[in-house]
């Protein structure tokens, strides 16, 4: 994986090691006019969920630059929407009076579990993206059906118990963060990307992420 990059991973609600977090109204407060409105939008699990989110992630920038979380202006950009201050979604970015900062983002939700991922002063054209899941949520009919392409069905096929739970996550977590790394997100149907010799795609171990020991985790970075 790229030397340099940097993993958080953060319990929604305790936010431990960032300053003022945990408390949700702290939180809103951070957001700017156009991601509360997005918030606002949302059933009340998922509006909790959603700002605890941005609020971690605009405390790690301003870690990663050494600013201050309300000197960060959220500049995302979607491959279909285009780029800037008025955007809500897509790829995570941030800018400082104005200007682009120079750091490459990506975060990703399961259960009450989110993780941050950065990497400052990339490479010119470099990109990032980061997925995390918990095995237990992979138990559903079909899964494999509609998740994962022929090579990997017949990888699985001998599996059973934990052991499929756990291949079916790492799989998976491996498509998220090569099609959140391509911007192109699950307007790609996973089935079409095989994802156990992609270049750039790397399993995350718990002991970099700080994630409980269970989860997959990958980072993809190209």
């Amino acid at each position: 994986m790229e030397p340099g990059l940097v993993l958080r991973a953060v319990r929604t609600g305790r936010q431990e090691g960032f300053p003022g977090s945990g408390d949700h109204r702290a939180d809103a407060l951070l957001l700017e006019s156009v991601e509360a409105a997005r918030a606002a939008a949302m059933e009340p699990a998922s509006r909790e969920r959603f700002i605890a989110g941005r609020a971690a992630l605009r405390r790690f920038v301003a870690e990663l630059l050494d600013l201050l979380p309300d000197e960060l202006e959220s500049s995302y950009s979607c491959a279909r929407c285009g780029a800037g201050p008025g955007l809500s979604h897509g790829r995570p970015g941030y800018a400082r009076n104005g200007e682009q900062l120079p750091v490459l983002l990506s975060l990703a939700r399961t259960q009450d579990w989110i993780l941050l991922a950065g990497l400052t002063s990339p490479a010119k054209g470099m990109r990032l993206g980061v997925d995390a899941e918990d095995p237990n949520r992979m138990g559903f009919d079909g899964f494999d059906a509609v998740a994962l392409g022929k090579d990997e069905r017949l990888a699985v096929a001998s599996l059973s118990g934990p052991a499929l739970l756990t291949e079916r996550a790492r799989l998976w977590v491996r498509k998220e963060a090569w099609l959140k790394m391509t911007g192109e997100g699950l307007r790609t149907d996973p089935r079409t990307i095989e994802v156990a010799n992609l270049p750039g795609v790397a399993d995350l171990d718990f002991t970099d992420t700080g994630l409980p020991p269970a989860f997959a985790a990958a980072a993809a970075l190209g």
